[in-house]
């Protein structure tokens, strides 16, 4: 009676269950396997170490209670003889290069990340053919509630990349990025704004294209580079009632969203004034003056160019984290300003990624006197 199943359990489904403490029992009725093991996704997870050993009961059923849980949101799966299986009580999500089961562990007293009752926004499916290669991609965009009652409003535009092994669904379905805006707009903290969400992945014509799976690889970023600046900006601009300049145009994203994010946005400051790092991996970021093919060179110039940069990681996930705030120390030591953000106690996981939005978005499209504030 003291727990409950998870939000992101399949529609009526009792297991996982998730008790006052955080600890979570899972279940899966398997009678003719011998040995059945829960798989938390990586090791920067907040489930426990893994593979963890699950308890065979009379029926078939196997079970198992794990140690309290982190907050946030956790990819897992079942070990069955060996096999890798979904768990068919929980919804599917693409992580891993796959769809996985996850859990959703609430935190205490936070809600910035729910659905509330306050004007909610649209996301859009928008396919649209990409002359870079030659194929059709996918883009989901939000539009905040009053996009279409304001029919001559235009808006600025915040695109937002996902990490290895996921796509452009990530930000909504595990990052809940339309609930922190709509709630955040709501609130009078952040501007109405869209968000574009691509996939971070692209092959070149004739070619078969490959999903990098976390931690490995960086889903093929130069060619994904001129998606973004020659297919995609373009067909967002044509399609939606945007601000078609460089002063209203935002780019962010987590761990590989974040390196490609870097790699795009300080290539072209014709395109991009607003820049957001959030866990990301940082390319020969130690020296200033060749870095990023020279961007940080001459400081007086970045931050003319630059509005904002933000940069920041979960405490937890400590390489990532030592390396932004290395990175943010020499910047502010050269005179190049930049924001320096902590997720307490998280690691690479979606909840410090979440806190990033919801930390991140106000600060986008403000006056010369409030850009990189907090």
């Amino acid at each position: 009676m003291d727990s409950r199943p998870a939000s992101s359990n399949a529609r009526g489904a009792e297991y996982p269950r998730i008790e006052s403490d955080l600890r979570v029992t899972f279940r899966i009725k398997a009678p003719d396997a011998r040995k059945v093991q829960l798989q938390p996704g990586g090791d920067d997870n907040g489930l426990g170490k893994g593979p963890m050993e699950m308890t065979r009961a009379e029926d078939g059923t196997w079970s198992i209670t794990t140690p309290p849980a982190v907050p946030g949101f956790h990819y897992y799966w079942f070990l069955i003889d060996g096999a890798v299986v979904s768990d068919p009580a929980s919804e599917t999500y693409f992580g891993w290069g796959r769809e996985c089961s996850a859990l959703e562990v609430p935190e205490n007293d936070v809600d910035f990340y729910a659905a509330k009752d306050v004007p909610h926004g649209d996301v859009r499916i928008r396919w649209y053919f990409s002359q870079t290669t030659q194929a059709w991609r996918r883009a989901y965009v939000y539009t905040p509630a009053e996009y279409d009652r304001s029919a001559a409003a235009r808006y600025p535009v915040l695109y937002l990349q996902h990490g290895a092994g996921e796509d452009e669904r990530g930000w909504i379905q595990q990052g809940r990025a339309n609930f922190i805006l709509d709630n955040l707009i709501a609130e009078g903290k952040a501007k109405p704004l869209l968000i574009v969400m691509e996939q971070g992945y692209a092959a070149a014509p004739g070619v078969v294209q490959a999903i990098a799976t976390q931690g490995r690889g960086t889903g093929q970023v130069n060619l994904f580079e001129q998606v973004v600046v020659h297919d995609l900006i373009p067909m967002i601009d044509a399609t939606y009632r945007t601000l078609p300049d460089r002063e209203h145009r935002a780019m962010a994203g987590l761990s590989m969203g974040g390196a490609q994010t870097l790699q795009i946005t300080l290539a072209h400051p014709d395109n991009f004034a607003w820049i957001g790092s959030f866990s990301a991996p940082l390319r020969g970021a130690q020296d200033l003056k060749t870095a990023y093919s020279g961007a940080f060179a001459d400081p007086a110039a970045f931050n003319n160019r630059y509005r904002l940069l933000w940069l920041g990681a979960g405490t937890a996930e400590q390489r990532l984290f030592e390396a932004a705030q290395i990175l943010h120390e020499a910047l502010d030591k050269a005179g190049i300003r930049s924001v320096f953000y902590q997720s307490p106690g998280t690691a690479h996981e979606w909840l410090t990624w979440r806190r990033h939005l919801h930390e991140f978005v106000p600060l986008l499209f403000r006056s010369d006197g409030d850009a990189g504030k907090k």
